[in-house]
């Protein structure tokens, strides 16, 4: 495992013949699937999946939650390690991919299962929550065949901007500390100005504004 972090042959094609060796080679075979990294995975995965579920039927879009669930986790497992708690990369990346998958999740969820209640249908917490599940596992099942052409052949050619990014805070593992406070202070604002404005109502949650010379349509 490499000290200095991803190196450039993580971003640029594979020579023919040749294989890209991972950041974790195949030769070690440190901690991955865990109690504590499912574990911790969930419980992102219901914050944010939670989060991105409101934000999408507040505006209509939801935004990919990888990298900020990759830097809590890393954040979050550093403290583990203080306490004598001890963590593997690979069970980092185990976490932020169950922690952010909840939120592809809940994207399928809110642009689908809607159009259901304006059929007039009513389904069941039940179904919906089968309808989610067989969704996330065809997702998973096509990506177990196109694994080998999309990650393995196309190495280099497709950037993955948001993976690569996640790749390197998990790497760069020490960046988590000052940037998970961000992230915390960025929930904590938000749920501030849930407060003040859906609970005290001290802020109002429409604003409208008269502009002269314009009939009501």
């Amino acid at each position: 495992m490499s000290k200095e972090g991803l190196s450039r042959q993580a971003y640029e094609p594979v020579p023919e013949g040749q294989s890209y060796e991972p950041f974790v080679p195949a030769s070690q075979s440190p901690a991955e699937f865990t109690f504590k990294a499912i574990l911790a995975g969930i419980l992102f995965g219901i914050i944010f999946g939670a989060a991105n579920a409101y934000l999408g039927l507040r505006v209509g879009l939801t935004i990919s939650t990888s990298i900020p669930v990759a830097v809590i986790t890393v954040a979050v497992f550093k403290m583990l390690q203080k306490i004598a708690v001890s963590s593997s990369l690979l069970e980092a990346n185990m976490s932020q991919t169950v922690g952010s998958a909840s939120s592809s999740v809940a994207s399928g969820v809110i642009f689908t299962l809607p159009a259901l209640f304006l059929w007039n249908l009513d389904p069941t917490l039940l179904q919906m929550t089968l309808l989610a599940m067989c969704g996330g596992l065809l997702g998973v099942l096509f990506m177990v065949p196109l694994r080998r052409f999309l990650i393995v052949k196309e190495h280099g050619y497709l950037p993955y901007p948001e993976g690569t990014a996640c790749a390197e805070v998990l790497v760069a593992s020490e960046v988590g500390g000052g940037k998970a406070r961000n992230v915390f202070r960025g929930l904590g604002v938000g749920a501030a100005m849930k407060f003040l404005v859906g609970w005290m109502h001290a802020i109002p949650d429409d604003i409208h504004v008269r502009v002269p010379f314009l009939r009501k349509g």
